[in-house]
């Protein structure tokens, strides 16, 4: 099923192509320069972004990382480390908010 969204996705940029060639180049060599080795390593960087895809809650972006992660060599170890530190990630943004928003609010 997930398979299927990553297809249709990238359908879509075909079509995005052809609407707005210059734009969705721009795009696709932009991600092409972010995801490519630099200081981090491709899999380091895929980790990442499949962390932002979980705390975005981007169903397709989290399989699409998550794939392209494993690819890159991740181990179901690393991806899994990669979500948890994720989810203290999303705890923490929600603490902090809520601390520095409402909690100044109520006193």
């Amino acid at each position: 099923m997930i398979n299927d969204k990553v297809t249709a996705y990238k359908n879509e940029i075909l079509n995005l192509k052809q609407s707005m060639p210059e734009m969705a180049e721009a795009y696709h060599h932009f991600t092409g320069v972010c995801f490519r080795e630099g200081e981090l390593d491709e899999k380091t960087k895929q980790l990442i972004a499949l962390g932002i895809g979980l705390f975005a809650n981007n169903e397709l972006c989290t399989f699409y990382h998550m794939e392209e992660a494993r690819s890159k060599g991740a181990t179901e170890a690393e991806i899994m480390e990669a979500v948890a530190v994720a989810s203290a990630a999303s705890a923490g943004h929600a603490l902090s908010q809520g601390l520095t928003r409402v909690q100044n609010h109520l006193q």
